[in-house]
């Protein structure tokens, strides 16, 4: 018979509130709320030694990557404003600004 609540679980004891408005999640990159999907991405790579995730659109996931090598990545670290001095994503974000949370599109692939 299977478990009606399971041991581990650290929601067990936290009741929600039907009432409570959900917490709006702003994208690390271009500052807009996310929508349905939202990608845990590392600033710094993985494979770089980064720990640390920031919540961002798919899109803006994959624009990053297009335009940065995890090298590039890894010495941008969490400093969003020089990711931001980059023509090609300073671009980007001035078109997506006005986008639905929810929008996607495809990217440039990597430029190199």
């Amino acid at each position: 018979m299977a478990r009606r609540h399971s041991r581990n679980d650290p929601y067990a004891g936290i009741e929600q509130e039907d009432d409570a408005p959900p917490a709006i999640v702003t994208c690390w990159l271009c500052g807009r709320p996310t929508g349905r999907t939202i990608v845990w991405h590392h600033p710094v790579p993985k494979s770089r030694g980064g720990r640390d995730v920031v919540p961002m659109h798919p899109i803006c996931q994959q624009t990053l990557m297009a335009n940065f090598t995890t090298s590039e990545l890894q010495r941008h670290g969490l400093d969003v404003e020089a990711l931001l001095a980059h023509p090609g994503i300073r671009k980007f974000v001035d078109w997506v600004a006005n986008k639905d949370p929810d929008f996607t599109a495809t990217t440039a692939k990597k430029q190199r």
